[in-house]
């Protein structure tokens, strides 16, 4: 289907049962069902299967009781019994419904890893096993999570190795679908526990999902959303329990489909650190970044606004746990840098729209922040990338934005999305490939999945910066600029809100450089009404963006990314942050060596 090296003519399905899916008899029974029934439908069914309930758990914890430091080897030896028990007894539920059936090990499967126990890479997979048990016409059913090193040692994969192990085997056999069970039906426009009139998505795309990662997923591992992105593998996730469609993670068919926004997400337990009056000189965000990596320490916003009269301001969240280390930290950076205060709060929040149309729809930033303006709901905060828009608000206002946001974008209606059978309206445009290449680049592409993973830089040097200063800090502001800008038919690409002061607030957005002329007459008509503020511009800007997944739980990311600007001697003016983007205002003087420095420090390439 994917790359064209060899001929099907039924589907190949893989399907993905976690350890709740497997948990017992009554559920290995149910599953054994859901996999007769698929290949009955005419599938050929490959079968990746974790270890049942909480047997790891429990294992860890009898391996606790006998030894307080168990060797690592033993620990992958023991572990991988887990998933062994899983895929015999899930066999036998399916011999026992008439289907010939095989069960593998990782080694069998013939997937071959280094000798890193406990977080081994995959090295090498052979697949011919897996074909010639689906050439004699049985299911097959494989063990996740694991593999073996050349000297026969059992290994395991590490945290998400199921989802590796499906999703690598989806790639490699060119699946026609990859489905995962879970304990969940789909993926929802929001948390149904909060919002009642939360909706199941029929389908999303794989950008949308890694940005709405505090959705869960199906409790889907993010790198295998990125992997089977990479592969144009078709993620379907559905409900293990009951009969239900689901949701598709899958490539965009049809962007004149795409809704605006596909859900809302809402992260409660947000802690604020603000420091202020810093030097505005290259190497001031890399002093930073390089404390909080140090303490391990997971940034989530981070805001940096244009500096005045020679100093700047840095704002960032974290999970509130880890407040008391990240002020240790940006105590520290202070420090080192000779100057700046730092304040922090907590009783905050993070609400997100995330959405694929966003990249061709003008309007959308004012119609989330109208939402929440007409809620009563200040923002204190905002950062966007290319398809989400968050807000910092205040934890008590948070249940109401998130309700405000999802009613304002109507996502309580159905958007009819079908998932058409046996998939075939999943586009893709990789070129044919013999089978040991794409077994190649498969392994290639796992061997770096558990290492921060940055897949693009990217430089627009055709864009244009406003700054709109000591705004009253009101709810409704926002709203007001950007609905002014989105009439004007102005595309909105970054935008900047920072904690204000004395109850006045700043914000600074980007424009494509075409539309400034316009959107600053725009602007200024506003800035009018508005007393005390300020309106300035910067013609010429350059927008860098480091892309990639794990940019949030790999706290080096920002690290890596800060120093090499510093030691390249690039400035930066302007900074925020999504899930999988962070992204700079530099000046354009210095725009093409900061490219170069970024490209060089990820081991990328420049495209095109």
């Amino acid at each position: 289907m994917f790359f064209g090296c060899w001929v099907r003519v039924v589907a190949l399905i893989v399907q993905k049962y976690g350890g709740s899916s497997v948990a017992d008899a009554s559920r290995l029974r149910l599953a054994a069902e859901r996999i007769v029934n698929t290949r009955r439908a005419g599938n050929d069914v490959v079968v990746v299967v974790s270890a049942r309930g909480d047997k790891t758990d429990e294992l860890i914890e009898l391996a606790g009781e006998i030894s307080e430091a168990p060797p690592p080897r033993e620990m992958d030896m023991l572990l991988a019994t887990g998933e062994q028990e899983s895929v015999a007894l899930l066999a036998m539920a399916v011999h026992t419904l008439g289907e010939p059936v095989i069960s593998f090990t990782g080694y069998q499967i013939g997937i071959f890893t280094d000798s890193s126990f406990t977080k081994a890479r995959i090295r090498r997979i052979d697949t011919e096993r897996i074909r010639n048990a689906l050439r004699e016409g049985r299911i097959v059913i494989a063990a996740g999570f694991q593999g073996i090193d050349d000297d026969f040692n059992i290994t395991t994969l590490g945290r998400g190795g199921s989802d590796t192990t499906a999703t690598a085997l989806a790639a490699v056999l060119q699946a026609d679908v990859c489905e995962i069970y879970t304990d969940v039906d789909g993926i929802y426009t929001t948390d149904p526990r909060i919002v009642k009139r939360a909706r199941r998505l029929e389908r999303i795309a794989y950008d949308e999902m890694l940005e709405l990662t505090s959705l869960g997923g199906g409790k889907m591992h993010s790198r295998s959303i990125e992997f089977a992105k990479k592969y144009r593998v078709p993620l379907l996730v559905r409900p293990a329990y009951m009969e239900g469609a689901g949701t598709l993670i899958a490539p965009v068919a049809d962007s004149a489909t795409l809704p605006v926004v596909s859900g809302v997400a809402l992260v409660k337990s947000e802690a604020i650190v603000n420091l202020r009056g810093l030097p505005d000189r290259p190497g001031v965000l890399a002093t930073l970044f390089a404390e909080m990596s140090r303490r391990k320490i997971a940034i989530d916003m981070v805001v940096q606004d244009v500096a005045t009269a020679g100093l700047a301001e840095v704002s960032f969240t974290v999970p509130e746990s880890d407040l008391a280390e990240a002020l240790t930290a940006a105590e520290a950076a202070v420090a080192k840098l000779g100057a700046g205060t730092v304040q922090h709060g907590t009783n905050v929040a993070k609400v997100s729209v995330v959405g694929a149309g966003m990249r061709t729809h003008t309007g959308v930033a004012a119609q989330m922040f109208q939402s929440l303006s007409e809620a009563g709901v200040n923002i204190l905060m905002i950062t966007t990338s290319e398809i989400k828009i968050s807000v910092l608000v205040n934890r008590e206002q948070s249940v109401a934005a998130l309700n405000a946001a999802h009613d304002g974008f109507s996502l309580h209606d159905a958007v009819t999305q079908p998932l058409a059978v046996g998939y075939q309206n999943i586009p893709t445009d990789a070129a044919p490939v013999s089978r040991d290449e794409l077994e190649r680049d498969v392994v290639s592409r796992l061997a770096s999945m558990e290492d921060i993973v940055v897949s693009e830089v990217q430089l627009d040097e055709g864009q244009s910066r406003i700054t709109i200063r000591g705004i009253a800090n009101r709810p409704g502001v926002a709203a007001e600029v950007f609905a002014a800008v989105g009439e004007g038919g102005v595309m909105v690409d970054m935008i900047v809100q920072n904690i204000g002061l004395e109850g006045r607030t700043d914000i600074s957005f980007t424009v494509p450089r075409s539309d400034l002329e316009r959107c600053l007459l725009l602007v200024r008509e506003l800035g009018e009404h508005w007393e005390g503020a300020q309106v300035s511009f910067e013609r010429e800007i350059a927008l860098l963006s480091v892309i990639g997944i794990g940019l949030r739980s790999h706290t080096g990311v920002g690290e890596r990314m800060f120093a090499a600007l510093g030691a390249a001697d690039v400035n930066v003016d302007m900074v925020n942050t999504s899930e999988i983007r962070v992204s700079a205002v530099v000046s354009p003087t210095t725009a093409k060596s900061a490219h170069a420095a970024l490209l060089k420090e990820f081991g990328l390439t420049e495209v095109g």
